[in-house]
């Protein structure tokens, strides 16, 4: 507990100071340093000679075996890959996950009839282009951990555009950050404007889609919609987009897009 610090001499009153007893001498320094010294050295001597005979009789003795294990044959657990041995893409083939290996072979496949547009391994500073701030879009990438990212694109008729995207994260907590603020504004006027729909089979928390409430119109071009579809599974995240100019889009083609996305995740 503090105490209030004690009034300085000027501050005590005149009397005060004139009634104060003498100071008593100071009692004589006991000047121990020195054998306290003394004593620590002759006992870390004392432990050094022990440890050097103790190294010098056991270097004279012959070697004897040592016990044997109380259990021998020790039981691992049988290996998950194929042949039974490990790779380059893990060191311990019983902890070997589908995202260690090609990314891209994770990815759905465009539907029956559509026409593909572009597929394979991303850069950070180009998938920043999609957002509206893409220095801060990058930083974030960069400083959330991002490892790989694989997408794939495809049109339908010549009016429906569809991409589809997943980030792989150093771990899960970077993947549960891009989840949770990439979903925070979607129902914003400015975006979707509405709380959008759970994807089955998943926690509503972690993932969701979203079709915007009204189309963007602007006279002499079409109406354009769009859609959202962003979930989370482990440290890998999917981020699933749809464009169509002629204002109407089904919500359940995202909604079973996005099913089949995370089925392969």
């Amino acid at each position: 507990m503090r105490t209030a610090p004690e009034a300085p001499p000027e501050a005590l009153p005149e009397a005060a100071l004139d009634a104060a007893p003498e100071a008593a001498p100071a009692a004589p320094r006991r000047r121990g340093g020195r054998t306290v010294l003394l004593i620590a050295g002759a006992a870390v001597l004392g432990v050094l000679a022990g440890t050097i005979t103790g190294y010098a009789i056991q270097y004279d003795r012959e070697p004897t075996p040592l016990a044997p294990l109380a259990q021998a044959d020790l039981v691992y657990p049988k290996a998950l890959a194929p042949d039974g041995t490990t790779t380059h893409q893990t060191i311990n083939a019983n902890r070997w996950h589908a995202s260690d290996g090609d990314l891209r072979k994770l990815l759905v496949e465009a539907p029956s009839g559509a026409k593909k547009q572009d597929s394979g391994y991303g850069s950070l500073d180009f998938l920043a282009l999609g957002f509206k701030e893409p220095d801060n879009a990058l930083r974030q990438f960069s400083t959330s951990g991002t490892r790989r990212i694989a997408s794939v694109s495809w049109t339908v008729g010549d009016s429906t555009f569809v991409t589809v995207t997943v980030l792989q994260f150093a771990d899960r907590g970077g993947a549960d950050d891009y989840q949770q603020e990439q979903s925070g504004y979607m129902s914003d006027k400015d975006h979707a404007g509405n709380d959008g729909v759970p994807i089955p089979g998943i926690d509503s928390d972690l993932g969701r889609v979203w079709v915007d409430s009204k189309a963007d119109e602007k006279p002499g071009y079409h109406p354009m919609r769009g859609a959202r579809a962003v979930a989370r599974r482990g440290d890998l995240v999917l981020d699933i987009h749809f464009l169509n100019n002629r204002g109407k889009i089904a919500e359940g083609d995202v909604v079973d897009l996005a099913k089949r996305q995370l089925e392969r995740l």
